[in-house]
């Protein structure tokens, strides 16, 4: 049965400790007081959004619950208050491998000691309604708000809807920003940062007037960093025919829409994805090659790292569905912690004849909740692809990848499309699944035709970095 719907807020709070407080909310923001918080004493302000708009709500993915976000920098160990009309006897602190554990004052008044930047989900009852925390280093290097090439928001509601950057120019959102825009970024050497949010939930699904959040494209060193993207209309962030390109501590806060992907690298080269939190609808990170037309449109030299990543009803890692490039390769996944996931985490799915190759998973925990699926490796022709030829896999390694919680399948398929379209070398390292290590013969693992060369536990091979 499908949860009951709960009207959803999501509150956005940031602050500098050794700074002065933040500006109330702006004009125009609905408050809302679900969750009050107190870093090193300072009270800070809440934000109200949207979550599943129809006509998404009330589907079988829709898990409810008013969910929250609080922004702060810490310089060394501070104390988070955390005050709730609710209930937090039973709250869980994910992710759990980081160590937190909240100290009850009352029923609805917990602490948390935060060492060192992190990202949190404060979580009362699971995925219904938890309160987001995000830990932050201290900020440098502000630029100054009339300083050249920079474009720049300070505190307050700003709806300049589209915003466009060129090369060597700076979109800096102030804390206490609330950018209401898409972002079009064409040129070289540009950055997005600040403390702000940056805002798409005024628009219907698909509706935006630039077509994601923030879509570069056939730029160059681009970095966006620090700032909260709330409510995105479509894919979120998007490099399309770009070249070294970082994104940074940013924090995404979606499941408003379907198609609200996180981060999708599109026929782009050196994409690093670095300390973000990722809550969507749709696949946190899908890679893809959407054209052949473009130069340089291979997918290569991602690596994803150091992130906390949430999907509600799709997948956390989707790599190779609409992907017209000859090679999608040299992709590190690595010390990732997945909070919550519905479908399979990891579909490595290549069609259109490309090639998928030398992917590294590594140092990933995952929280499971009995889900079916786990990891699927498998050339496909699906709805999505013009050439209707399936893909090719080649050297796949998950090490030290481990699934605690719940009891539950957790399957694990391997299957070539035909003798051109295989799967040729997939490796297996310290993979264990609630308490019991993958082996061959596992009775979650599937192994189909056109299959090579897979192996468990076999000495480490040196990592790859690329």
């Amino acid at each position: 049965m499908a949860p009951l719907l709960v009207p959803a807020l999501l509150v956005a709070v940031v602050i500098s400790l050794g700074a002065a407080p933040l500006p109330s909310v702006p004009a125009g923001e609905d408050a809302s007081s679900d969750y009050e918080v107190w870093v090193s004493g300072q009270k800070v302000a809440v934000y109200r959004a949207r979550v599943l708009d129809p006509p998404f709500a009330g589907k079988e993915w829709d898990y409810g619950g008013n969910y929250s976000f609080a922004n702060f920098d810490l310089a060394g160990p501070t104390e988070v208050r955390i005050r709730s009309p609710r209930s937090l006897a039973n709250v869980v602190v994910r992710p759990e491998s980081f160590g937190l554990r909240p100290r009850m004052e009352d029923a609805h008044t917990i602490t948390l000691r935060f060492e060192r930047p992190r990202k949190v989900s404060v979580e009362p009852d699971g995925r219904r309604g938890p309160l987001l925390l995000f830990g932050n280093a201290p900020e440098t290097n502000i630029p100054a708000p009339d300083a050249p090439g920079v474009r720049y928001f300070g505190p307050g509601l700003h709806k300049p809807e589209k915003i466009t950057l060129g090369s060597d120019q700076t979109l800096y959102l102030a804390a206490g920003a609330v950018v209401k825009a898409e972002v079009l970024v064409q040129g070289t050497n540009v950055q997005i940062r600040g403390r702000g949010i940056l805002d798409g939930s005024d628009w219907e699904w698909r509706k935006g007037p630039v077509g994601n959040l923030i879509a570069i494209r056939h730029s160059a060193s681009v970095e966006v960093r620090d700032i909260t993207c709330r409510g995105s209309s479509h894919w979120t962030i998007v490099p399309f025919s770009s070249r070294e390109v970082t994104i940074r501590n940013v924090k995404l806060c979606n499941s408003r829409v379907q198609n609200d992907d996180g981060i999708n690298p599109c026929n782009s080269q050196n994409v690093r994805i670095v300390d973000c939190f990722i809550r969507s609808d749709d696949d946190c990170v899908a890679m893809k090659g959407l054209d052949l037309n473009v130069p340089n449109n291979n997918v290569e030299r991602v690596v994803v790292e150091d992130c906390v990543l949430w999907c509600d009803r799709a997948r956390i890692f989707l790599l190779g569905h609409e992907s017209r490039a000859p090679f999608m390769r040299d992709i590190v996944l690595r010390n990732l912690d997945i909070i919550h996931f519905t479908m399979t985490p990891f579909l490595f799915e290549p069609g259109e004849d490309m090639r998928l190759e030398n992917v590294l998973v590594e140092d990933v925990r995952l929280h499971g909740e009995g889900q079916r699926d786990l990891i699927r490796l498998r050339p496909v022709v699906n709805q999505y692809m013009r050439k209707k030829v399936p893909g090719v896999i080649r050297d796949i390694t998950f090490r030290n990848v481990v699934v605690e919680g719940r009891q539950g399948e957790y399957r694990i398929e391997i299957e070539g499309a035909d003798p051109e379209h295989d799967v040729e070398g997939a490796t297996f390292s310290a993979v264990t699944i609630t308490g019991n290590k993958l082996t061959n013969g596992a009775p979650n693992l599937r192994l189909g035709p056109h299959v090579r060369r897979v192996q468990f536990n076999p000495a480490p091979r040196p990592v790859l970095t690329p």
